[in-house]
């Protein structure tokens, strides 16, 4: 975008500056934006200060609000990528403030989430996951309905309410995580944040944490993440510390606040208690694994996913 003082520069050469100077003048009085803002500052613009700051004003009109124009973060069409304008007053003149647009907001949470969790990095794939594009045979009702019920999330989440996330089981390769990841997309889409995390990754990049400090601030980002989705539970090792400081800790923080929260795991509800309730070292701690489990259903519905191994 050419920015707007060499754009008047060649207007004033020109024969019939006054003619296009009008038209521009009358172009971005027109413009809603600068109506509403000289509506609502309409005490504090004094005479003249219009003509003064047009130039700011053509400038503000001529850029993305809101990312409305801009279908990504690269294809920002503003002065500023990943910024938008805000008119403002300063002293005498209409100026314009350049703030982050949502899209750069949720682009950076991003980058900062995976810069503490390495095992966010997930296969391209899954990255580029859609509903539309998830793979459905008419009989594979179970996939139906779990599209669905994500989909329902995804609407109702939007509206400002905090419905239960699901708890996606069945064999490898059936497509568990894809769908976890075409929530997140969905949900990116609306400019909220969610984590997808490989469980088993996360708990050992946890234990090798201790080293630099991190453990901490690696935990609060998956407590306090907006949706978060933990993805294969069950596949990592048991320990005490994984169960009780780890993931009950999360799981207790996102129930008490009210944060939707995913699963994906080859066991069914029951065969993962079991599976929490006997530790590396051989002990059984079956009240302990049992919490964790009243948690989970709490939080999520268990829909079992049954069909074809996608990954054949």
């Amino acid at each position: 975008m050419e920015h707007m003082s060499k754009s008047l520069k060649k207007l004033q050469s020109r024969p019939d500056f006054k003619d296009r100077y009008n038209d521009l003048r009358k172009q971005v009085l027109n413009d809603p934006d600068v109506q509403a803002f000289i509506t609502n500052h309409s005490s504090e613009i004094e005479s003249g200060m219009i003509d003064r700051s047009i130039g700011k004003l053509y400038e503000f009109t001529n850029q993305s609000k809101n990312c409305k124009k801009c279908p990504s973060l690269s294809q920002c069409q503003n002065l500023l990528q990943g910024y938008h304008p805000r008119l403002m007053i300063v002293g005498r003149m209409i100026d314009v403030q350049y703030d982050k647009c949502p899209t750069k907001e949720t682009h950076d949470e991003r980058k900062k989430h995976e810069s503490l969790i390495k095992s966010m990095y997930i296969p391209k794939d899954i990255l580029e996951a859609q509903f539309h594009n998830i793979d459905v045979d008419v009989e594979e009702t179970s996939r139906l309905k779990a599209i669905g019920i994500a989909q329902d999330f995804v609407e109702e989440y939007n509206k400002g309410k905090r419905p239960k996330g699901l708890y996606l089981y069945g064999s490898f390769g059936i497509g568990k995580t894809y769908i976890l990841g075409a929530i997140a997309n969905e949900l990116a889409s609306h400019r909220v944040s969610s984590m997808l995390v490989y469980v088993p990754e996360f708990m050992r990049e946890l234990k090798g944490s201790f080293q630099d400090s991190s453990l901490d601030e690696k935990l609060e980002a998956v407590k306090k993440i907006p949706v978060l989705m933990l993805d294969d539970i069950g596949a990592e090792s048991v320990s005490s510390w994984m169960r009780d400081e780890i993931l009950g800790t999360i799981l207790q923080y996102r129930m008490l606040e009210n944060l939707p929260t995913f699963f994906s795991s080859n066991f069914n509800l029951k065969q993962l208690q079991h599976h929490l309730s006997v530790s590396q070292r051989g002990e059984e701690e079956p009240v302990k694994a049992a919490r964790i489990l009243e948690r989970i259903k709490h939080m999520a519905i268990p829909i079992e996913l049954i069909g074809k191994n996608r990954r054949g």
